[in-house]
């Protein structure tokens, strides 16, 4: 993973509106959710949560997909583990920690 893919994926995540929205999608699952119900849940404008989720999709930190007349936005769990891995690299005072089929640190 690239470092400016990093600070963009972090920098999306730091405002509260896409950071609940990013966590809401983690929630939801494969299933993933509409704008609709995103912004009821929120109760933020549609307007709003549309420039958000602009902003989460350009940190590759979500996906859209057209169903029928429904957008389905998902998060994107395998950019978020390879930001997850990248932070916890070396968590384990610089000493690789997690084994191949681990799932967390086993320090």
């Amino acid at each position: 993973m690239e470092e400016q893919d990093i600070v963009r994926s972090l920098a999306a995540l730091a405002h509260n509106i896409r950071l609940q929205v990013f966590r809401m999608l983690v929630v939801a699952g494969p299933g993933g959710l509409t704008p609709g119900a995103i912004a009821e849940e929120l109760d933020v404008p549609s307007a709003t949560l549309s420039f958000h989720l602009k902003e989460l999709m350009h940190a590759r930190l979500v996906t859209q997909q057209r169903e029928g007349r429904n957008l389905i936005y998902r998060a994107e769990f395998a950019h978020m583990n390879e930001l997850l891995g990248f932070l916890t690299a070396n968590c384990c005072q610089g000493h690789p920690c997690l084994e191949a089929s681990a799932t967390s640190c086993q320090c």
